[in-house]
């Protein structure tokens, strides 16, 4: 393996609003593929997980912080011969106190979407606290993944995932019943506690969204009727308890298969945000509301695309009162991975273009977060014969 490199230097990308912003980019490199970015903000903690293949298909799973103006070096948690690597499944991690909990999936059997959500509790400094331990228990050759991690203070974690256990039964019409949402919370020794089940329909491979608010956990998923609708549900924990899951707006979208785009959910003390993607009347579209009630409802939707929107998003909060959204959106020249800035009294700032971006899966889910003033975000890119992770970061006050 080549040693690790950290190369910097500025790039001018000509924006929408006509103001030139400088971009900072953060390469590395390694002989194998690196793809399926999880980039965190936990507690002024910046951190990266992603995983590492070879031809063999052998992964494993690696880890490092941003500190002292720079990545650390990748600290190994886990690797092996048997995992489901797919560009929209991908791991996600969080970090709580001094711990991070990381996911990954595994093969369970030999059926393509057969697989089981790991887990891996670690040391800030890469010791062991408890490794390769399963999350979904329920013993059934199903798909298990699309998971969701969130830092409960210095006290575990919360965690949500799409549970594919009901899938392998089927109704009275002979067709095979819907995939449903869990959550469930992990101590701080690596126990797994408190599961329960949020809804019994969902879409089958969106990505689901957690955040931890002042209230609680909330969660954020694409939900799926028994008329093939298939809009963005949220449900909350208020004092112990799991509310009914409502619509964070009645998109309306009918769709018969699953879109594989998922929704983001952050939170600042009662303000939370929600990102995502649906298609209104034929359009598709990038659509953000905002709760300033700890998600009891939302205001309506403020749409973000001015081209044709591919989605993918991803959002964190810039102040109490704005956020900042990345997305994807295309016209005939090319597409472009962009950002906004959105404030809760609903005023959208002109989009920056980050980069040019093959729309394509091997770009994945572009990631975003926002430390200290700057903004960063991470992609995949193809790059000599292998996936490699772009990484740029730019002012928060040029937005």
């Amino acid at each position: 393996m080549k040693k690790f490199i950290i190369a910097f230097f500025f790039l001018s990308l000509f924006s929408c609003n006509s103001n030139d912003i400088k971009i900072e980019e953060i390469s590395f490199s390694y002989e194998n593929n690196n793809a399926q970015p999880s980039l965190v903000l936990n507690n002024d903690n910046l951190s990266l997980t992603w995983i590492s293949s070879d031809e063999d298909m052998n992964a494993s799973l690696n880890f490092r912080q941003f500190k002292n103006d720079g990545w650390t070096n990748p600290i190994k948690l886990a690797n092996g011969s048997d995992w489901f690597v797919n560009w929209a499944d991908f791991p996600t991690h969080a970090i709580s106190g001094d711990q991070v909990l990381t996911s990954y999936l595994k093969k369970s059997a030999s059926g393509t979407y057969t697989y089981d959500v790991f887990l891996s509790l670690h040391k800030l400094s890469g010791k062991k606290v408890k490794e390769d331990f399963i999350l979904n228990t329920d013993g059934f050759k199903a798909e298990h993944g699309f998971v969701s991690i969130a830092a409960k203070n210095n006290e575990g974690f919360f965690i949500s995932w799409l549970d594919g256990r009901n899938t392998v039964e089927k109704d009275m019409n002979g067709n095979h019943k819907p995939m449903t949402i869990r959550f469930a919370e992990i101590t701080n020794a690596g126990d797994i506690i408190n599961e329960t089940e949020l809804d019994s329909s969902v879409c089958d491979c969106c990505q689901t969204s957690i955040t931890y608010s002042d209230k609680g956990p909330i969660v954020v998923y694409r939900d799926r009727s028994e008329d093939e609708v298939r809009d963005i549900y949220v449900t909350r924990n208020i004092n112990d308890e799991w509310e009914n899951p409502i619509p964070v707006h009645n998109d309306g979208w009918v769709i018969y298969g699953c879109p594989v785009n998922g929704p983001k959910v952050v939170s600042n003390s009662n303000n939370i945000a929600v990102s995502w993607f649906t298609v209104l009347d034929g359009k598709p579209t990038v659509n953000l509301s905002f709760s300033e009630s700890y998600g009891s409802s939302f205001g309506s939707p403020i749409k973000l695309n001015d081209l044709n929107a591919i989605g993918r998003v991803d959002t964190a909060f810039l102040n109490e009162k704005e956020v900042i959204v990345s997305y994807m959106e295309g016209d005939d020249v090319g597409t472009y991975l962009r950002i906004k800035k959105v404030s809760i009294d609903g005023k959208v700032s002109e989009p920056i273009t980050i980069s040019k971006i093959d729309s394509g899966r091997g770009t994945g889910v572009p990631q975003l977060e926002i430390i200290n003033d700057e903004i960063f975000i991470v992609w995949t890119v193809f790059d000599d014969k292998n996936n490699q992770l772009k990484t740029v970061r730019l002012n928060s006050k040029d937005v």
